[in-house]
């Protein structure tokens, strides 16, 4: 069966570039391009032999760190290499946390997104994320548990969004939508707003291009 590589990402030049080192890493792979994190979700979930998810933090549909949270939360077995003009040094511990294998800055050379796609490829172990022992890494670890769909009703309360909205937006029911709400604050044991602050930041919703 053909491997198939997923590049995600809303630039078309880029993702064009990011083909190439693909092409030349790996020739015989099938490469599939989603410009939006919905594309990127639909994908990942018909994807047969997928091997790798290229994905970059800010494009549409994803909100700081959600898009690496969701894909790794559908394909926990595909490694996901990480490649954003967000500060790497602010970012790529983040990234990790949340299931990426590795982080590259846009500005990397041509070689150096080969090594990673082929480093990524040959099942080179991760970084481990650092970690403090914070608060903040407390919540990260327990967004990062999330099923998809409790992600994806997290995001869109994060959002501002009602439980009316989300429902429709996710087809399901509003009751699902609660029950989901139900489960999301008994694992992040969030009560209160300086809690669910805790959360946003975890996710990264600051995050600037």
């Amino acid at each position: 069966m053909t491997e198939t590589i997923l590049i995600a990402d809303d630039h078309p030049l880029f993702r064009q570039a990011l083909a190439l080192a693909v092409a030349r890493v790996c020739p015989g792979a099938q490469i599939v391009e989603a410009g939006t994190l919905a594309a990127a979700a639909q994908a990942v979930g018909a994807a047969q032999a997928l091997r790798l998810i290229m994905l970059d933090l800010k494009m549409p549909g994803a909100v700081g760190y959600s898009g690496i949270a969701l894909l790794h939360a559908e394909r926990p077995d595909v490694p996901i290499l990480v490649i954003s003009s967000a500060e790497a040094a602010a970012a790529a511990d983040e990234a990790r946390a949340f299931g990426a294998i590795a982080f590259l800055h846009k500005d990397s050379d041509l070689a150096a997104i080969e090594a990673a796609i082929a480093a990524a490829l040959a099942g080179a172990p991760p970084r481990a994320a650092s970690s403090t022992g914070s608060p903040l890494d407390t919540i990260r670890n327990e967004v990062a548990g999330l099923t998809p769909t409790q992600l994806k009703v997290l995001i869109a309360v994060l959002g501002g969004q009602l439980n009316k909205q989300i429902a429709f937006n996710l087809g399901i029911s509003e009751a699902t939508v609660k029950a989901h709400m139900t489960a999301i604050m008994r694992k992040l044991d969030v009560r209160n707003r300086t809690q669910a602050a805790l959360v946003a930041r975890s996710l990264g919703l600051d995050l600037r291009r």
